[in-house]
């Protein structure tokens, strides 16, 4: 059983459910701050993380809507795209810019989330990332555009990727011969990229999709 909790708590708590109840899925930090009027989302992470301790919800970290209530069944799977009741949807995070050293998925860097049919991608994304910058317009890829994710940690030669070097993420296109990587652009105005035994390398996804979000003129 839970700890006794605060008014504050009970009213988040209480929150939580009835969002739930209603569209299906958790609220988000930031959505939280606006329904109590809290000026950050800060706020509301320092309050679940209490519930937390006091065992009446679970969180699932880097997940913005990773919250579920103890002793009840979760709306969706916390690893797993949001199904969207009745609307054969799925919900993604989108991924703005990414700051040094964080989790791809952690909270601060989740825009909003939002509805896409399963069927767009041949295979379900993780998440979709901003683009920031034209190294991949080549590609067809262009600063602004989303793009679709699978998380994974290897890629074969010639896929798009999202790459983490040290502090900084970026997408280009894989290369690895032997034991030697290299971060293709597909711009002639840009370097490849040589991974160095030396660098902090991972891979953070695989490209599976592309969804264009600026206006046609």
């Amino acid at each position: 059983m839970a700890a006794k909790l605060t008014a504050r708590q009970q009213q988040i708590l209480d929150l939580i459910r009835s969002e739930i109840l209603r569209t299906g899925f958790p609220p988000t930090r930031a959505e939280i701050a606006r329904a109590l009027g809290f000026k950050s989302a800060n706020a509301s992470e320092d309050h679940l993380k209490a519930l937390a301790r006091k065992g009446a919800i679970e969180l699932t970290a880097g997940a913005s809507r990773g919250i579920r209530l103890v002793g009840e069944p979760p709306a969706a799977s916390p690893t797993a795209p949001t199904q969207l009741p009745g609307a054969g949807q799925v919900l993604l995070p989108i991924v703005g810019r990414v700051a040094a050293g964080h989790p791809i998925l952690a909270t601060e860097h989740v825009e909003r989330e939002i509805g896409i049919e399963p069927a767009l991608f041949s295979q379900m994304p993780d998440y979709l990332l901003r683009v920031r910058g034209s190294s991949m317009r080549d590609a067809g890829i262009l600063d602004g555009d989303l793009l679709a994710v699978r998380k994974s940690p290897e890629a074969r030669n010639g896929q798009i990727v999202v790459a983490r070097i040290g502090d900084e993420v970026t997408v280009k296109r894989f290369s690895r011969s032997g034991r030697h990587i290299e971060l293709l652009p597909e711009n002639p105005d840009f370097q490849p990229i040589v991974v160095t035994p030396e660098d902090d390398f991972s891979l953070e996804g695989i490209a599976v999709g592309l969804i264009r979000s600026t206006p046609l003129h």
